[in-house]
């Protein structure tokens, strides 16, 4: 298992109408731009072992982890690094018990450190809070409050990731506010990968 990054650029794929190619191509050209992370999301999947392994494998050429969202038979399938769960999509114990003690498991907290102290305890890898801007993704999603990064970096040890509508332009913010990672989407994968990774590699640099 590659180890869970303490910093940078967190690539989600975006597979909506695109082929299996072009997700393999635009995750390729995301890690040349920077992205120390990729999480394999997709809503809609054809053929998503087949998919994930090609995803794997790119990652780990990089050294870099490949996460699954929400699927932990999905990741124990694969052999992937580790998976993202949700409020509604297993306890992190489960996620362990089946990944093993090595396994990255990230939680979504959304806007309440306190559900991120209850992950941490039970041995969550990192803890993800958002949507934090507008997010074409997750429009209906709660707005989470920069605050909360605040209290959660005073709260938590262990990387603090943000999501939800993050550019160049506003994630520096989140970055000050304690964020650890920047979970991106839209912004990575929207035009031209290499390049806005960079963009976005760029504020861990500052």
């Amino acid at each position: 298992m590659i180890r869970f990054p303490e910093s940078g650029l967190y690539a989600i794929t975006q597979t909506d109408n695109k082929s299996p190619d072009a997700i393999i191509n635009e995750v390729a050209a995301a890690i040349k731009g920077g992205a120390v992370i990729v999480q394999y999301r997709d809503k809609k999947p054809v053929d998503a072992p087949g998919l994930a392994r090609e995803l794997i494998k790119i990652c780990h050429q990089h050294n870099i982890p490949l996460l699954i969202n929400d699927d932990i038979e999905l990741a124990a399938l694969v052999g992937a690094d580790g998976v993202h769960i949700g409020r509604d999509d297993g306890a992190v114990v489960q996620a362990r018990k089946r990944l093993g003690r090595k396994a990255i498991i990230g939680v979504s907290c959304y806007d309440f450190v306190e559900q991120a102290i209850a992950a941490q305890a039970q041995g969550a890898t990192y803890a993800a809070f958002g949507r934090f801007f507008p997010s074409n993704s997750k429009p209906l999603a709660a707005p989470a409050q920069i605050e909360t990064l605040r209290q959660a970096k005073r709260a938590l040890t262990i990387p603090i990731v943000a999501i939800g509508g993050i550019l160049p332009d506003n994630g520096g913010q989140l970055l000050t506010a304690g964020a650890d990672l920047l979970a991106v989407i839209g912004g990575v994968f929207d035009d031209q990968p290499e390049q806005s990774a960079r963009a976005y590699q760029a504020l861990f640099s500052r």
